[in-house]
């Protein structure tokens, strides 16, 4: 094979598997929650007026729909404030901080399933990063035995 059709056939290859292996989801959240002690809390349309203390804060946040671990919120920027709601019990709803003296609620609604150790979605990335240094090396290396055969 010639190294005219080698190099248009691996820009091919690569743009071929970057489409099928985006790098992340582009779907959004169903609804606005937040994580809290491993349990999912949907945000209601309900805002709280005594909150009784600080029980935690939002550590990671994203609107991509994904898996993540920790206090993770779709809604709320990191360092966002929970709150345990006066008389009532964290296992019902807690609180979130919107701004000075304005809580929202939040319904507990499950457990949270926390972002395991998965490598797998790596997968695809790691093989672009392998094709694109085994490609170049391929095409210099024929190229380069090309050349001694042709002399």
């Amino acid at each position: 094979m010639k190294l005219k059709y080698l190099l248009p056939l691996c820009v091919f290859i690569t743009l071929f598997i970057s489409l099928l292996y985006p790098g992340h989801s582009l779907a959004k959240w169903a609804y606005s929650f937040v994580v809290w002690d491993g349990y999912t809390y949907v945000i209601s349309d309900e805002y709280v007026i005594e909150v009784d203390k600080e029980i935690g804060h939002v550590t990671q946040y994203s609107d991509i729909e994904g898996t993540y671990s920790g206090n993770f919120s779709n809604s709320y920027k990191e360092g966002t404030k929970y709150y345990s709601i006066k008389d009532v019990s964290t296992d019902e709803a807690i609180a979130i901080q919107e701004g000075d003296n304005k809580y929202k609620k939040a319904v507990r609604d499950g457990e949270y399933i926390e972002a395991k150790t998965d490598y797998f979605h790596l997968t695809p990335s790691i093989l672009m990063i392998v094709f694109l240094f085994a490609a170049p090396t391929i095409v210099f290396s024929i190229y380069f035995i090309e050349k001694k055969v042709s002399k």
